[in-house]
């Protein structure tokens, strides 16, 4: 259990989930924390990475860096998505391990699962099936962390743990028009539709696609709670249990940001999985619940945008 004075690192800390994560050790009265800008240290270069570690000797180490991005993105540089995330994150735990870190939590994403595994997915269903061929390199990198987790468990007697969020979305997220997920991209999308007073809006694919999200901050409460009471080689799935299709969650995001043109879709375009929910009943054995609903987690997550101009461009 970490005490409040234990060194706890956190990568990507200006990320979505990284930033979240130092808000919620924050807000519990953890003081000695440790962070890199991508400038400061390049999780890619094995040898800085090493160098770093074994300079600060972090106790704790939230692993909540890397490439990431929507449908678009991840189809456009599949080879580069797989690349960096590979390479950090053996980096990040290689170098843990040597220098002596007392645990490690691995944040990964529900992509790794099958695309047409059954739903809710339990988190026995790993490496079951198939993956979704439109995010398939960065599906394998999350996969590979979380192995490696599991087998420097098994051979260096480590206490490395893996949690697979679903989609998450809130303060502090990426709103760039290629790179960014679905919530955040349509956010942006129907605030400039409002701004610009245009008549229609077209979104990708049929809208059929069912999703979950999870508030990032309900998020950060489960890494936080794992990382004190949670050891094992299986993963933890995060998230809410409920899901709505895309073509409900853009009418939602269009009512929210009071963009009241018409919604189209190109059909032409791919709708990535099917489908997406997590079984999170592991989770709630373990005592944790989200708490943010939709609805106003949205609300916020566009008050944060409005207020951030600057995370409409590309980090």
């Amino acid at each position: 259990m970490m005490d409040k004075d234990s060194k706890i690192y956190v990568t990507g800390h200006r990320g979505l989930v990284g930033s979240a994560i130092v808000r919620e050790l924050q807000r519990k009265g953890y003081t000695n924390l440790v962070f890199r800008t991508h400038k400061e240290l390049d999780l890619t270069r094995q040898a800085d990475v090493e160098e770093f570690f074994a300079s600060e000797r972090p106790e704790y180490v939230f692993h909540a860096a890397g490439k990431v991005g929507g449908i678009a993105a991840n189809q456009a540089a599949l080879a580069d998505f797989m690349y960096d995330n590979m390479m950090i994150a053996m980096n990040v735990m290689h170098s843990a391990m040597e220098n002596g870190c007392r645990k490690l939590e691995f944040l990964g994403s529900s992509c790794i699962y099958p695309r047409m595994a059954p739903q809710p997915m339990k988190e026995s269903y790993l490496l079951t099936g198939e993956l979704e061929k439109t995010n398939e390199g960065y599906a394998l990198a999350k996969i590979s962390g979380l192995k490696y987790c599991e087998y420097l468990n098994r051979q260096y007697n480590t206490d490395f743990i893996s949690l697979m969020p679903t989609n998450l979305y809130g303060p502090n997220d990426n709103y760039h028009p290629v790179h960014s997920h679905v919530l955040p991209a349509l956010i942006r999308r129907f605030h400039e539709a409002k701004m610009n007073g245009d008549e229609s809006v077209t979104c990708w694919g049929d809208g059929s696609a069912l999703r979950e999200f999870l508030y990032v901050d309900d998020l950060a409460e489960l890494a936080v709670l794992l990382m004190n009471t949670y050891s094992g080689n299986e993963t933890v799935n995060a998230g809410t249990g409920k899901e709505l299709s895309i073509k409900e969650l853009t009418k939602l995001v269009a009512s929210i940001v009071g963009y009241e043109g018409r919604i189209e879709w190109d059909t032409s375009k791919p709708n990535g999985t099917p489908r997406k929910l997590l079984d999170v009943s592991k989770a709630a054995s373990l005592g944790w619940r989200y708490k943010t609903e939709l609805e106003d987690g949205i609300r916020m997550t566009y008050k944060d945008f409005l207020e951030n101009p600057a995370r409409t461009e590309e980090r």
